[in-house]
């Protein structure tokens, strides 16, 4: 199974409650915190609901 890198690169103040949970449900909750996932569906649907506050590379 492939598996992804990602990185938080943007903080969550003044975001939606669906982003932070989805943050958190990612298992990323400070600055610059990484974490590596299997590359799901679900994952990659999560990442790409807050793409925009990640860094994503493949491992």
């Amino acid at each position: 199974m492939k598996k992804v890198k990602i990185t938080q690169v943007k903080s969550v103040i003044d975001r939606p409650k669906r982003q932070k949970d989805t943050m958190i449900a990612l298992g990323l909750r400070k600055m610059n915190a990484t974490r590596e996932h299997n590359a799901t569906p679900q994952v990659l649907g999560m990442i790409a609901k807050v793409a925009h506050l990640l860094k994503v590379e493949e491992a």
